[in-house]
């Protein structure tokens, strides 16, 4: 394993649907010293094109129906406009980015996901060990900093839209074989939450035994659920540390003095 650490930052699609809060937020992670990794979705964005062209977005339980109409709107959105956009306004700030999907340099493949009770069309489920660690490592090792969207390929030429949180986990257990891995969640809350209605009810350090605990008392619902569920999947799988918080309090993650801490014990 290499000495040097590696940061595998996912960004929230309330912050992406907000140009101002994105720049802000693309200038602290710019700041971020260092080997480091973007992974972003495309937020609304993706529903607002769709609508343009005629075609209505399906979502159930949040999480998107990707007919091929809407794989096709995904992956201009996803791996064009909002992944180009941030990767020229990180070259502004002198970070040289480099925009991937998982079909660049076959660095994740992933399955289409079968259908049970709900039929997701062309969503794709990271396959385990499919992320090619070693071709990552030397985009990082030449200087750049890869900026991941949320589209992923199959192997036989098929693209598929993927949960990004689950690609930033999946990224941060297969680059653990290779630096000191740190994964954070940005999204628009200060953390994981005591309270949902105070933002500074923050629950500073959380195990998986609080997790189990918090979720049986209703205290963690909904979205944070499958959000906490990658983050201590990847903590088990040899990530050193996961943090969840507010993409504006970025600055703050070098202090450690950022939102949520998830401890692997």
């Amino acid at each position: 394993m290499s000495n040097s650490t590696l940061n595998i930052i996912k960004i929230g699609g309330n912050v992406i649907d907000d140009d101002i809060q994105l720049e802000a937020f693309l200038e602290k992670f710019a700041a971020i010293p260092g080997k480091k990794i973007l992974v972003h979705g495309g937020g609304k964005i993706a529903t607002r094109i769709a609508s343009k062209l005629g075609l209505e977005a399906k979502m159930v339980e949040g999480r998107r129906i990707t007919d091929k109409e809407m794989l096709d709107v995904v992956t201009m959105v996803y791996a064009g406009l909002t992944n180009k956009n941030i990767v020229a306004t990180l070259q502004k700030y002198k970070c040289d980015a480099i925009g991937l999907s998982g079909a660049d340099g076959n660095v994740i493949k992933a399955v289409k996901r079968p259908v049970k009770e709900i039929d997701y069309g062309f969503a794709g489920d990271i396959l385990a060990d499919s992320v090619n660690s070693l071709a990552i490592k030397k985009f990082l090792d030449a200087g750049f900093t890869p900026i991941f969207s949320a589209i992923t390929h199959n192997g036989s030429g098929q693209l598929l839209n993927t949960n990004a949180d689950t690609i930033a986990s999946a990224l941060s257990t297969a680059m653990a074989d290779h630096y000191e891995t740190c994964l954070i969640y940005c999204f628009e809350k200060n953390g994981v939450l005591m309270d949902v209605n105070d933002e500074n009810s923050v629950i500073e350090n959380i195990t998986a035994k609080d997790f189990s605990k918090y979720k049986e008392r209703g205290i963690i619902s909904d979205g944070m659920i499958p959000k906490l569920q990658n983050a201590f999947d990847a903590i088990n799988k040899g990530v050193k540390s996961v943090y969840i918080g507010n993409a504006s309090n970025l600055h703050l993650f070098q202090q450690q003095k950022f939102g949520t801490c998830l401890i692997n014990k």
